[in-house]
């Protein structure tokens, strides 16, 4: 009897045991089915795409470049960098208190060399009136010795020659006075034309004085985002942005204002790509600081030829760039971003994300769920994109892993071993 009760005893804890073991193992593969991440195969219009990287670049902008004949320019304010400006607003403002000191000082100048013409102009009035009264006495005098001259007929011999010499005084006093007088007009207006020169010069001093002023503000040509350009007047290496203070040489680049309305994407395409883009196709584009929003577009233009890279190993791409149809106004010019270029539509298939597409034999393959575990099954890939596959195999709705259960060790045939 006590050995029947120690086996009896002994087998019910064995069978404790079994069925404690059994309840581990199913306990053990349902947390193994829980713990891997999983997605589930959706149904709809499949996008085949070809992806490259690039940034947004303005297709049409307008430099603001300091005035040339304008020294000593200094910024005293400036629009905000990367603000919005329309047209004809003002940019950048520079000082002009010593161009309007210098107007200033022109335009005493100007009344000066004014004043100094309207006197002699005065003056050569007076000094040809009094010409002309000379050349009228003058004239008189002549006149009146040929009448004298004329009575030698009738008077004496010695009266008559004493006639011819005043008159011949008189008609050199008339020579000098018209020497005179052609010498005072002539000198007159070469003083006047030399002051009218004078004051034409101050004049144009302040026409220069004025036109320097009308540029002591950059206005925006159009409208569009402000971009400033590094000051290297210290070096590229210490080159900054241009700020209020800078002293700025005439003719140098300020800064930029790209169109906001013509931004478009600039991408790199791998060259095993090329072949299978187009001019027309369909872009989306995803910019990095907005990745909530997808943007539409088209690719309006390819690189005839490869690029050389300057990056390390050097790579050869072809140039994409796509224009947005819909512009945001938070876009601005120099963000990076990501095009997909859509080559093609597959109607109404089934696709997975890449990560739950593993290699079994060389095949690919899938694992979904059932009572025991994971179960392989493989599918055909229709078409491939960097992130999910168009397949064939697999219902629409199933779940599938996204890791490998077989590196857990939860797989089905993994389990009967």
């Amino acid at each position: 009897m006590r050995r029947v009760l120690r086996i009896a005893i002994t087998l019910v804890v064995l069978a404790g045991l079994a069925g404690a073991g059994v309840w581990l193992w199913r306990a053990r593969q349902v947390q193994a089915k829980s713990d891997l991440a999983t997605a589930t195969a959706r149904r709809g219009d499949f996008q085949v795409i070809v992806r490259a990287r690039g940034e947004l670049v303005s297709d049409r902008s307008v430099q603001l470049v300091a005035p040339y004949n304008v020294p000593g320019l200094q910024i005293v304010w400036q629009a905000a960098a990367n603000s919005e400006v329309k047209k004809d607003d003002v940019v950048v403002r520079f000082d002009s208190s010593l161009a309007r000191e210098q107007l200033e000082e022109k335009k005493a100048a100007l009344q000066q060399a004014q004043a100094t013409l309207d006197q002699a102009v005065a003056q050569a009035r007076m000094t040809g009136e009094q010409d002309r009264v000379d050349l009228t006495s003058a004239r008189v005098e002549v006149e009146k010795q040929k009448l004298e001259v004329s009575k030698q007929e009738v008077v004496s011999k010695l009266q008559g020659e004493s006639s011819r010499v005043d008159l011949g005084l008189a008609e050199e006093k008339l020579k000098v006075a018209e020497a005179s007088a052609d010498l005072h007009k002539k000198s007159d207006e070469s003083k006047m034309a030399s002051l009218t020169r004078q004051r034409d010069k101050a004049q144009q001093d302040i026409d220069v004085t004025n036109r320097r002023l009308s540029q002591m503000e950059l206005h925006a040509p159009l409208g569009g985002v402000i971009v400033y350009f590094p000051n290297q007047s210290q070096g590229w290496v210490n080159a900054k942005p241009f700020k209020v203070g800078d002293q700025v040489w005439p003719g140098s680049v300020i800064a930029e204002i790209p169109e906001l309305s013509s931004l478009e994407i600039k991408g790199k395409v791998e060259e095993i790509d090329r072949g299978r883009i187009a001019v027309g196709q369909e872009v989306r584009i995803q910019v990095d600081p907005f990745p909530e929003k997808p943007f539409m577009g088209k690719l309006h233009s390819i690189s005839p030829l490869v690029e050389q890279t300057f990056e390390w190993p050097p790579v050869r791409n072809f140039r994409a760039n796509a224009s947005f149809k819909e512009v945001d106004s938070r876009l601005r010019p120099g963000m990076n971003g990501r095009l997909d270029i859509i080559v093609e539509h597959i109607p109404d298939a089934i696709s997975v994300p890449a990560s739950a597409v593993f290699t079994r034999y060389g095949r690919p393959t899938v694992y979904l769920p059932d009572k025991n575990g994971w179960r392989p099954q493989e599918v055909e890939i229709v078409a491939r994109n960097p992130d999910e596959f168009a397949v064939r195999g697999i219902e629409a709705g199933a779940k599938i892993a996204l890791v490998d259960p077989t590196l857990q060790g939860d797989s089905k045939e993994v389990s009967k071993q």
